[in-house]
């Protein structure tokens, strides 16, 4: 077996079902699980009607590259969103259909990775999603972690990195808004890191798959490619996004995503594609098409979220140490108590799942992840208000 298997450490939710083991919660409350973060809210009701129309396509094998027609409609929906100029991505050399960021993520660096170089870095934000972890030991890098913390923001102070961390870089993996804290990384900030990339020729993989879930419907997330363009790298070098219908549409199930960018750093990663055997269903692809063509489903995606939000700060706000974040549908709030005793009693005493932050960071000058929990407000609106109830009849008691 391949040894870098043994350095991959166990996935948060594998800890969690540990943590909870041999507890029994009141049988008279319901669970709600505020731990995973997997969209609830209706799927467009069009998907259906178009999966079951392109049944047929089910005989045909799927091209690497994708349906032309998809990824125009994924150039034309960054065009507009990220006020790129017209014709600004070329759908044939700088745009890749992929199966959800998931997987995309983890087999980018696996293609972008060079082994021959001495002791490479990837260096990923801290607390962070495990899959960048995870891609960077397969590839034979080492992760350089960057804390974010509640002192700077919630974004890494790339300003404390030293020259000899990114000369060794190869791979600088973002995400923005954040997963779990919801910070949003701002356009001069973004332009500096691609200044950076420039300098010691590595590359960003921006993983953006929140960017469509905010509260101020006059300022969305600004993006990488929006931030390149603005400083007149209208090739987007060195500068590579990746998004997903997932959150957006919620449709996780669908496995439907994209990665945008660089030209030549995409034909490399067709290029392992190709190997790599990961080709989107055809019936996927029409459906996506469809729906990155339409954003009144978001829309109202996004109003329920800012629902959901108001309801939970208020029960919330006046006994945790919470606030709302830039962008995203999590809360990252502190706990009174170590996090994963939080997290243990609250499911033992009000059958409430939440996620440790601790199991989302890595120790590095310190965990900033120890003392908080994530809370994914996924569920519906009536069963996350009574969650937070519950939250906080939890933090009454102690």
């Amino acid at each position: 077996m391949n040894p870098d298997l043994d350095k991959l450490q166990p996935y948060p939710f594998e800890k969690l079902a540990r943590l909870k083991a041999g507890i029994t919660p009141p049988a008279r409350l319901s669970h709600i699980a505020l731990s995973l973060g997997e969209p609830r809210h209706a799927a467009p009701g069009f998907v259906a009607d178009i999966l079951s129309a392109a049944f047929d396509m089910l005989s045909n094998y799927p091209l690497t590259r994708g349906m032309p027609e998809l990824r125009q409609a994924i150039a034309a929906w960054l065009q507009q969103r990220f006020k790129l100029a017209s014709n600004s991505l070329d759908p044939e050399t700088q745009i890749l259909p992929v199966n959800g960021t998931r997987e995309a993520l983890f087999a980018f660096a696996q293609a972008v990775v060079d082994r021959s170089k001495p002791e490479p870095l990837v260096l990923m934000p801290n607390p962070f999603y495990q899959i960048y972890e995870g891609a960077a030991l397969l590839a034979g890098a080492q992760p350089f972690f960057l804390n974010t913390t509640e002192a700077n923001g919630f974004i890494p102070d790339f300003d404390a990195v030293d020259e000899e961390t990114w000369a060794r870089c190869q791979l600088l993996y973002l995400c923005s808004p954040s997963n779990p804290t919801g910070a949003v990384i701002d356009i001069p900030t973004l332009q500096k890191l691609i200044a950076l990339a420039q300098e010691h020729d590595f590359v960003i993989a921006a993983d953006e798959c929140y960017s469509e879930l905010y509260f101020d419907e006059q300022s969305p997330p600004p993006g990488l490619l929006q931030a390149a363009q603005e400083t007149g790298n209208t090739d987007f070098k060195r500068c590579v996004v990746f998004h997903s219908l997932s959150k957006r549409s919620n449709l996780p199930g669908l496995r439907s995503g994209f990665v945008a960018g660089d030209a030549e750093i995409i034909g490399g990663f067709f290029k392992y594609r190709t190997y790599h055997g990961c080709a989107m269903p055809l019936t996927h692809q029409i459906a996506s098409t469809a729906v990155w063509a339409d954003e009144i489903h978001v829309q109202e995606n996004r109003r329920l979220y800012r629902e959901k939000f108001a309801a939970v700060l208020d029960i919330l706000s006046p006994v945790m140490a919470v606030k709302q974040p830039d962008a995203s549908f999590y809360l990252w709030p502190q706990t009174p108590i170590d996090d994963t005793e939080f997290a243990r009693g609250l499911f033992a005493q009000q059958n409430v799942t939440v996620l440790p932050g601790s199991y989302l960071s890595r120790n590095a000058n310190g965990n900033p992840g120890e003392g908080r929990i994530r809370l994914a407000l996924v569920a519906k609106t009536a069963e996350c208000i009574e969650a937070a109830r519950r939250i906080r009849s939890y933090l009454e008691s102690l």
